[in-house]
């Protein structure tokens, strides 16, 4: 069988003619953006954006006449508008077609060798412990008898060496191919490796990309069930590089209780939601305060925000984390919580945080038909 190329694909939409035009799509310039991924092909029609709608039956045909190529398995024609300077733009198509090609993108988008689950662990905003509860939470998916691996996606603010107390630099093991750290049974990678703690990385934002792509492929993983993303906060070059590049399994949002932390976690789940990534749930950390010598509980920043956006948003609650002086200060010390006190209330509730979210990544696999990976007790 004659292996697919862009010339194939483009005889095959030749066929295709927007109603009323003379010529063919292809003819007209209307075809760009011809992807070809194994057996599954992805190209953009260029259309005036009022006719979205109307012209839907034509990206239909587009789609049937490609899929008549031999070893084709998987198609998907998008509709673009035709920009002023000639450049395409997304067009306004209906929101279930919309959701449609989201999801086709996100399953057919190539994996990390030997990784399972994608799993970001991301904030609206700085300062809400997003990395104190990402390592830990990392480290409870393999308390709970999961193959893990960290990646350390905030370019500008590492985190990861100093919260697993893991120095040294990544040794090649293969050209570019780098070999991952290691701290508490976690392989590791973190731009923390490659550039002194207090040196500052000025890069703007295609060098962020490019490393945080390095980063994720051109590192020996090995065979992991889960892969934790400790991403930036915000909503930035980080956030969509990942949503764009890999399958995320789905994102578990940080945030406090205050109602200026939450505004910020709903832009985030609002963010993933539009790349059609899963919301894993919502953990509120700094929930509360217990007075070490009282025995007192404050609530310093309110409390029941989170588990009310949860509801409110239709995502999962997954589980308040007090603020604690003993997790300060194991993460400080590079001895996270959960894994040198693993008896200890506090990682009881990471691990049962781990489990839901876990459950969530089973429930969705599920429904797309993936291969279940059963945590044995």
């Amino acid at each position: 069988m004659a292996s697919l190329d862009k010339e194939s694909v483009l005889a095959r939409l030749r066929t295709v003619h927007e109603p009323g035009a003379g010529q063919d799509i292809v003819s007209r310039g209307q075809v760009s953006d011809v992807l070809i991924d194994g057996s599954k092909i992805y190209f953009s029609i260029a259309i005036d954006p009022a006719q979205a709608e109307k012209l839907e039956p034509m990206r239909k045909e587009a789609e049937t006449a490609v899929l008549a190529l031999p070893g084709v398995t998987q198609v998907l024609a998008s509709l673009t508008a035709h920009a002023a300077a000639g450049q395409a733009r997304p067009a306004r198509v209906p929101p279930e077609l919309a959701a449609r090609a989201n999801r086709i993108e996100q399953s057919s988008k190539p994996g990390v060798p030997g990784v399972g689950a994608i799993i970001a662990v991301a904030s609206g905003k700085g300062g809400v412990g997003k990395s104190t509860t990402a390592v830990n939470l990392a480290l409870a998916f393999k308390a709970n008898g999961l193959k893990v691996a960290v990646l350390d996606a905030d370019i500008y603010g590492p985190s990861m060496p100093r919260l697993l107390g893991v120095s040294g630099q990544p040794e090649a093991v293969a050209g570019r191919v780098l070999k991952p750290l290691e701290g508490y049974g976690l392989k590791v990678m973190s731009m923390g490796f490659l550039v002194e703690e207090d040196t500052p990385t000025i890069w703007r934002g295609p060098m962020v990309i490019s490393a945080l792509t390095q980063m994720l492929r051109e590192v020996a993983w090995g065979e992991i069930d889960v892969l934790v993303v400790d991403m930036p906060p915000g909503t930035g070059d980080a956030q969509l590089t990942m949503a764009q590049q890999v399958p995320l399994a789905g994102s578990i949002i940080v945030s406090t209780p205050q109602d200026l932390a939450l505004i910020d976690a709903r832009k985030g789940i609002n963010m993933f939601r539009k790349v059609d990534v899963p919301i894993l749930g919502i953990v509120e950390n700094m929930s509360y305060f217990l007075c070490p010598k009282c025995g007192e509980r404050s609530d310093v920043f309110g409390h029941g925000g989170a588990r009310d956006e949860a509801e409110r948003l239709g995502v999962e609650f997954l589980g308040e984390v007090p603020l604690e002086m003993r997790i300060r200060e194991t993460s400080d010390s590079g001895k996270p919580v959960v894994a040198t006190e693993p008896d200890s209330a506090y990682a009881r509730i990471y691990r049962d945080i781990a489990t839901k979210a876990w459950a969530q990544v089973m429930m969705a696999g599920e429904a797309d038909g993936a291969p279940r990976i059963v945590i044995e007790g």
